[in-house]
C-alpha cells in the first residue's frame, strides 16, 4: 500500500499545483522555461502514475476488506461508468453539449469513475485509490470553475454531430470494457457478481 500511496501523492500533488500554487507554478515556467517545465512535469507524472498501477497491483490483493458491497451497488457502478465515458469523449469534442454544459468533462468523468469504483468496491486499497482521485477531482473541478469565472471564459455553441459522437465513442469504449477489455487491462470482469 506504501508504493499506491506515495504514486498517489506524486500523481495527484503534481496536478493539485493549479489548485493550490497558481502563482508559483507561473514563476517556475518562466524560470525553467514552458518545454522544461513540461518535460519534468510529464516525467515525474508518469512515474507517479506507474507507482500507482504497480502499488494499486500488489495492493488490492491484500488489502483488508472494509465492506462487502451489495451486487445492486454493481448496477450502479456499471451505470456510471457509462455516463462517465460519455464526459471523456467530450472532452475530446469541445463542442459536444457534453462539454458545452459541465465546462470539465474530464474532471466529472474522473468523479463518476471514483463513484462508481468506490460503491463496487470495498477494499482499503479501493478507498484510497478511488477515494484521493474523487477528492481531487472535485477540489480541481471548483478551482477550474472558478478560474472560468475569473477569466469571463466563453464556450462555443454546442453542435449536435459533436454531441452524437461523444455519446457514441463513450457507448463503445464502455461495451468494449464490459465486453473484456477491464478483464485484460486490470484482471477483473466489471460484470463479475
Amino acid at each position: 500500500m506504501t508504493l499506491l500511496v506515495f504514486g498517489l501523492v506524486i500523481f495527484l500533488g503534481l496536478h493539485s499545483v493549479r489548485i493550490f500554487g497558481e502563482a508559483g507554478r507561473e514563476r517556475s515556467i518562466a524560470r525553467l522555461g514552458e518545454g522544461p517545465w513540461k518535460g519534468v512535469f510529464s516525467l515525474l507524472s508518469l512515474a507517479g502514475f506507474v507507482m500507482i498501477i504497480y502499488g494499486f497491483g500488489q495492493a488490492r490483493w491484500t488489502a483488508p476488506l472494509l465492506w462487502a458491497p451489495p451486487v445492486f451497488t454493481r448496477h450502479i457502478g456499471l451505470t456510471l461508468m457509462l455516463f462517465s465515458l460519455i464526459l471523456l469523449a467530450g472532452y475530446g469534442l469541445k463542442k459536444s453539449h457534453v462539454t458545452v454544459l459541465t465546462h470539465h468533462p474530464m474532471l466529472w468523468a474522473v468523479i463518476l469513475w471514483s463513484v462508481a469504483h468506490l460503491l463496487a468496491n470495498g477494499s482499503a486499497a479501493d478507498v484510497v485509490l478511488f477515494g484521493a482521485f474523487l477528492v481531487w477531482a472535485v477540489l480541481d473541478l471548483q478551482s477550474n470553475y472558478a478560474r472560468d469565472r475569473a477569466n469571463a471564459v466563453v464556450y462555443p455553441a454546442p453542435e449536435w454531430g459533436a454531441t452524437i459522437g461523444a455519446v457514441v465513442v463513450g457507448v463503445v469504449l464502455w461495451g468494449l470494457l464490459l465486453g473484456g477489455l477491464h478483464q485484460w487491462l486490470f484482471g477483473v470482469s466489471p460484470l463479475a457478481m
